[in-house]
């Protein structure tokens, strides 16, 4: 005969089937059974943070003596196996669950109490040792700072910089290439690719900034608080010791919150942080459309440069190839915006001494982080890095740009540049030449004045002229 495929658990609800191979418990098959929602689990980088948090308060329990060394130290090997990414598979949870995030500690508590159990040969309890000094309502707020904190470290500010730097890159060698700028869509005066490149690097360096500045509240830690911000159940020192502990696995400065109320009500540092990444999600959507302006075409648009032909672009047209990289970053673009959405409602949702969106916030916080890195990545390595540039496109439409006129609004003055730049676009001629016949001013004095690569230096003024 064959073997049973489930077993019987208990909880204080009463008995349950559990699969038979199942590391987690009964509390677990519960929330599997009430939940068939979405079929999204709880993100990886929210799993490590919950092994870190274990094995942490493990730690910060024998530390404080109240947990013998030996069960402590099967929590810590078990907890760290379960960060380290070896049990996913027992971690089945659906996003859309308890707001607390309940379901998904006691998960973590029942698969690490099997484990260590295992381990250590005699029964290691889910609630009085694993969860010990704890509860769901800090432990959720602080794994989700936790693995925000370490996902912002890891994989977006590293992704960001690599980003400013292929950027830079591209732009030290684009010093003397000038081109048309744009306001309205409509033509301006000129400007270098270097120069509109540094502007695309300023967003991103400030992006790194911005998450910078945000570092300090998500660092503080809601661990301490326990049920409803008192710390009962908790040791006085457990917050600090668990900070402690965090601390030194990870190198970043986790601190405990000043204020556990406020750490355990709200989600405030993570509609924040939403609110940085919904900000560095504006930038490459600004970014990744401007590559897509420039390289339009490559006939009818601007077809000022040319991105890396990745792929074909149609099923129907052949030789078509387009701009793949940049739409998929705008993609990723607006997924962000709608997340920082849903993370702005789910943070309002600060019921008293409780936030009850907490696993939606979860998921949508990580996922933000990990697709603006790895967009940034593909933007930099597979976009900026490799486009080449297209000088006689450039070059012609800087010959027949009739906002050049500009530049000589100190020498004639607005109203006979205007009748300059009316002229010369309404017979598509060069600005120069029909300058030249209205102006009064000779060949070589507009030579000098409507040079364009000066005219990106803020252009010559004639010393009699007067501003405009």
């Amino acid at each position: 005969m064959s073997e049973p495929k489930v077993r019987i658990e208990r909880d204080s609800m009463g008995e349950l089937q559990v699969p038979t191979d199942a590391l987690w418990g009964a509390q677990t098959q519960r929330a599997v059974v009430n939940f068939p929602i979405s079929g999204l689990a709880m993100p990886r980088a929210f799993i490590r943070a919950l092994g870190l948090v274990k094995s942490a308060a493990a730690s910060a329990n024998h530390e404080l003596g109240l947990l013998d060394e030996a069960v402590a130290q099967a929590i810590g090997a078990a907890a760290q196996e379960v960060s380290d990414g070896r049990h996913d598979a027992h971690f089945p949870i659906d996003v859309f669950q308890t707001g607390s995030g309940t379901s998904s500690n006691m998960n973590a508590n029942e698969v690490i109490a099997a484990l260590a159990s295992a381990r250590l040969g005699k029964s290691v309890h889910p609630n009085d040792h694993v969860n010990m000094g704890q509860s769901s309502n800090d432990v959720i707020p602080t794994a989700i700072h936790v693995s925000a904190a370490l996902a912002v470290r890891e994989g977006l500010q590293p992704a960001l910089r690599h980003l400013a730097t292929v950027i830079g890159k591209r732009a030290a060698g684009l010093q003397s290439v000038v081109k048309t700028g744009r306001t309205h869509l409509m033509d301006a005066m000129p400007v270098t690719l270097a120069q509109e490149l540094g502007g695309w690097k300023a967003q991103v360096e400030s992006g790194v900034a911005r998450l910078d500045a945000v570092a300090p509240r998500l660092q503080a830690l809601a661990q301490g608080g326990t049920a409803v911000g008192t710390g009962i159940n908790a040791h006085p020192q457990f917050g600090a010791a668990v900070a402690a502990q965090l601390k030194n696995a990870t190198g970043i400065d986790f601190q405990p919150s000043s204020n556990y109320f406020e750490s355990m009500a709200t989600q405030d540092a993570a509609v924040e942080l939403s609110g940085q990444l919904k900000t560095i999600a504006v930038s490459l959507m600004k970014i990744a459309n401007d590559l897509r302006w420039m390289n339009s075409g490559p006939l009818a648009g601007l077809g000022e440069i040319a991105l890396p032909a990745l792929q074909p672009g149609s099923s129907i047209m052949p030789g078509k190839v387009n701009p793949v990289i940049p739409e998929a970053v705008a993609m990723v673009a607006a997924q962000v915006i709608g997340n920082d959405a849903t993370i702005t409602v789910a943070g309002q949702s600060g019921n008293f001494q409780l936030n009850v969106m907490l696993p939606v916030i979860a998921y949508n916080l990580l996922q933000s982080i990990e697709l603006l890195g790895n967009a940034a990545r593909v933007l930099a390595d597979s976009a900026i890095a490799g486009f080449t540039v297209n000088p006689a496109r450039l070059n012609e439409a800087l010959d027949c740009n009739p906002i050049l006129v500009t530049a000589l609004n100190p020498v004639i003055g607005y109203e006979k540049g205007a009748a300059i730049a009316k002229a010369a676009y309404k017979q598509g001629r060069p600005i120069r030449e029909v300058a030249a016949e209205m102006s009064g001013l000779d060949k070589a004095e507009l030579d000098r004045l409507l040079d364009p690569l000066t005219l990106t230096q803020g252009g010559i003024k004639d010393k009699g002229g007067s501003g405009g």
